[in-house]
């Protein structure tokens, strides 16, 4: 009978190990993700696109940056990226007006992180257009030829495009994700369910890994 019961304490202790490195539940729509009830038109063909919502001054959109990348880098050619930096109001316009700067001149991927590092780090708040003016020609940018680009009408165009996507996703809040048009998510979204997250770390690490299944979710239904 001992060694019965011992057998039987083994079963039960093996079953909970199990069930405690048991792969995390399917996500739900309307709970860990949303499915917009308006698809958006995306310009990645048979790829999946994911763009990002964010704000250069939201220490949200900071602490999600490192493992974003480290995320993107992962898809690789699975996925097309973009971001869109988001509208609020006119004391972080010339915020908004650098990142489609950068983007339009294709220094996007040189400088992304370092406008994040002089904000959240150096706490130079980039919020006039001469402080914007002169970190760029700290970091080596042609500061007329910026100001030019940063003031032209094809920059006002943008903002106003990302305008329209704000409305298209309904995007209220920030960093928030967007699957191929169809699906958004988000760190807090993507915790409601288990509400396990521990520190912010932890909950962007949940939002990637419903990231992950929406981006599946999306390819399979392309096919």
């Amino acid at each position: 009978m001992r060694f019965l019961k011992k057998v039987l304490l083994a079963a039960a202790l093996c079953g909970a190990a199990a069930g405690a490195f048991a792969s995390p539940a399917e996500p739900k729509n309307g709970v860990e993700y949303e499915t917009l009830a308006t698809a958006q038109p995306t310009e990645a063909g048979k790829k999946i696109e994911v763009t990002e919502f964010f704000a250069y001054y939201c220490p949200h959109c900071n602490a999600l940056e490192p493992q974003l990348a480290a995320w993107v880098k992962k898809q690789g050619d699975n996925i097309v990226f973009k971001r869109v930096h988001v509208s609020r109001d006119p004391s972080v316009a010339p915020q908004q007006r650098l990142f489609f700067t950068l983007q339009a001149m294709g220094l996007l991927d040189q400088l992304h992180a370092k406008v994040f590092h002089a904000m959240h780090v150096e706490h130079n708040r980039l919020n006039t257009d001469e402080a914007v003016f002169d970190f760029v020609a700290r970091q080596g940018v042609d500061r007329q030829k910026f100001i030019d680009t940063y003031r032209s009408m094809g920059i006002s165009g943008r903002i106003r495009h990302a305008d329209s996507m704000m409305q298209g996703y309904n995007v209220t809040f920030w960093p928030m994700i967007a699957i191929d048009g169809r699906y958004i998510t988000s760190p807090s979204q993507a915790d409601q369910a288990s509400q396990s997250a521990k520190n912010e770390e932890q909950l962007n690490a949940q939002a990637l890994t419903v990231m992950d299944v929406l981006v599946a979710k999306a390819k399979a239904e392309k096919k």
